[in-house]
């Protein structure tokens, strides 16, 4: 596997600003490049856990902040090879740095599987089956060795 360029129109926000210097854009656009399979539109957005909280209830009914949601814009749409996948990944920064801490991570690391899931959302990958789940594992596997980090899922 390797690093392909797509087209790409990434937009950065930092409402929560604590990993706005360790983060950068550079990095966050090196990520998503990475999980892409055609062109993008995306916006990543990190949040505090009270925003993080306020969305998952809001569009997914579940009162607390999760790691990461992405809202597709075009899913299940048919697209052209030049339609552009549209979509905002929101990172909560609180989550993402205490499930570093626990699982023993960067918080670097973690935040680029976060992208990287988030951006494999936004495709229309999901995990809600067992053999979903286990071929989008494979690839965060297989995008995350390509980037330099290792296994997301080993203990």
């Amino acid at each position: 596997m390797q690093e392909k360029k797509h087209n790409l129109d990434l937009e950065v926000q930092y409402a929560d600003t604590r990993l706005e210097k360790e983060l950068t854009e550079e990095m966050l656009q090196r990520w998503v490049q990475a999980a892409l399979l055609g062109p993008a539109e995306l916006t990543i957005r990190f949040v505090d856990a009270e925003e993080g909280q306020t969305l998952n209830r809001t569009y997914r009914g579940k009162d607390y902040a999760t790691n990461v949601l992405t809202f597709a814009y075009n899913e299940g749409e048919e697209l052209g090879a030049e339609d552009p996948t549209q979509a905002d990944i929101i990172l909560c920064t609180d989550v993402l740095q205490r499930e570093a801490d626990e699982q023993k991570k960067t918080v670097e690391e973690h935040a680029a599987h976060l992208v990287v899931h988030g951006v494999l959302h936004a495709q229309g990958y999901d995990h809600d089956h067992d053999e979903e789940a286990e071929e989008m594992e494979q690839f965060e596997r297989d995008i995350m060795e390509v980037l330099g980090y290792p296994d997301p899922y080993s203990d």
